[in-house]
């Protein structure tokens, strides 16, 4: 329905919401022109919003399932898209748009362009949201995606989209070579996407390079962040067109909450899809298609993840830093065959990841530091039996298939994360029998690495 179409009384909380969005819009200019850290703390939430909220310092949790409008004016605009509100919590929360804010404003720290963010309720609905609106329409299509990739992601694209649905999933088994995306681009494709850091092996690849290729053909990029955080590479900074995180991962380091988060610049690449999308990708994702799929995060959740992170920076920088001590350790160790960590000179992905994960703000300090993040891997001598050898000795390190966490966690990929996609799926992604996936924590590295040594006396 046209806005000229509605009554005097609806159009009065249309311009309400008109004078409402320009408020948001100065608020959010203002908090762009702060520090990152600055950014973390607040978000959008200020004294004005505290003093919305009974005077409360802290961004409350909204835990009703609806919102209670003034009169049937107010509720014809708002569930029209014309005026701001939440209506419903699987349509949104005040709560969660909280969080979507401060999201938005880390993840274009240094990016002189808008973007917005959607949060969902893991990573892997934040995955399907972000990618299923450009496979809307019939005839044939693919997607170009990294073979080196978590093994949720794998299965969603290996088997829904490509066993269930049809689509061609052309997987690049290299992601630094330029060529192989080149290569599998034609005029069927969808989107591209990749990981960086890539879970479990550590792959990179280079964003720059790949975006102008898929901008080439129209085509958007879509980059898995989780592993770096904004604290350590923005990939919207380096031609990225949506940026994914699993927030229950690095951003949520104390495993008390599972979501998801899309962010997407304004005005993004693509052969389909209607006007909406391309001006505003999560946008139109929060009020169209996960509204109606409904795979929306809780309130909760989205507070313990708006609580962390207010620390992510100092927090990565800990972690990694520890990552660091722990990989340099290993890769020294008689009975460790290789170790995968782009912090390493020696690792494949050294050189680009230097050049993409860096602590943000370090140079503000007084010097730019790289920084690659608290997740690594490393393969045994003596193949699978060694492995999960080392992995029962583990004392300290605790056996799960999390990661993320301000606790060290370790795993056998073959055997829990990447199990489902089978052999053949582990090695297009590089997963041997042998390999250990070791999430570094906040425990002091020497005691870390005491534990990896007598697990390692076989």
């Amino acid at each position: 329905m046209a806005q000229e179409q509605y009554s005097a009384e609806v159009q009065r909380y249309i311009e309400l919401g008109a004078q409402a969005l320009q408020e948001q819009t100065r608020k959010r200019q203002m908090m762009r022109t702060k520090r990152f850290d600055t950014i973390a703390v607040h978000g959008l939430y200020g004294a004005e919003g505290a003093l919305a909220n009974q005077g409360s310092i802290i961004e409350p949790a909204y835990f009703s399932s609806a919102q209670h409008f003034e009169n049937s004016d107010q509720m014809e605009a708002a569930l029209a898209y014309l005026a701001p509100a939440w209506a419903y919590s699987r349509i949104s929360n005040p709560t969660l748009i909280y969080l979507e804010a401060t999201l938005a404003l880390l993840e274009s720290y240094g990016y002189p362009g808008e973007a917005t963010a959607h949060v969902t309720s893991s990573g892997m609905a934040a995955i399907a949201m972000a990618t299923n609106p450009f496979l809307a329409g019939s005839g044939p299509k693919n997607i170009v995606v990294s073979s080196k990739c978590y093994g949720g992601t794998f299965m969603l694209f290996d088997e829904r989209y490509g066993k269930e649905r049809g689509i061609e999933i052309r997987w690049i088994r290299d992601p630094l070579d330029l060529q192989q995306w080149a290569d599998a681009i034609d005029e069927n494709s969808r989107f591209l996407f990749g990981e960086i850091p890539s879970n479990p092996v550590l792959g990179v690849f280079d964003i720059t390079a790949v975006a102008e290729l898929a901008h080439q053909h129209e085509l958007p990029l879509l980059v898995d962040s989780t592993l770096a955080t904004p604290a350590l590479t923005r990939p919207l900074c380096y031609g990225a067109d949506i940026v994914i995180h699993s927030l229950s991962k690095s951003i949520t380091s104390s495993g008390f909450g599972i979501g998801g988060a899309l962010i997407s610049r304004c005005d993004i690449p693509t052969r389909v899809g209607p006007p909406e999308l391309r001006s505003d990708f999560a946008g139109y994702v929060k009020l169209l298609p996960a509204r109606d799929y409904g795979p929306c995060m809780s309130p909760f959740n989205a507070l313990m993840a708006l609580s962390e992170l207010r620390s992510i920076r100092s927090r990565m920088e800990q972690l990694s830093r520890n990552a660091m001590a722990v990989a340099s350790v290993l890769a020294g160790h008689p009975q460790v065959e290789s170790v995968s960590y782009p912090g390493l000179e020696a690792d494949p992905g050294h050189a680009v990841a230097k050049r993409y994960m860096r602590l943000v703000d370090s140079e503000v300090d007084g010097q730019l530091q790289e920084r690659y993040g608290h997740l690594l891997s490393f393969c045994l001598r003596g193949g699978h039996q060694a492995a999960r050898q080392v992995l029962d000795r583990l004392q300290l390190i605790l056996r799960a298939t999390d990661l993320g966490r301000i606790k060290s966690i370790a795993t056998i990929p073959a055997i829990s994360t990447h199990q489902q996609q089978g052999e053949a799926g582990r090695d297009l992604a590089g997963i041997p029998g042998n390999l250990i996936r070791l999430c570094v924590g906040g425990e002091h590295p020497e005691d870390l690495i005491a534990d990896l040594e007598q697990a390692l006396a076989l």
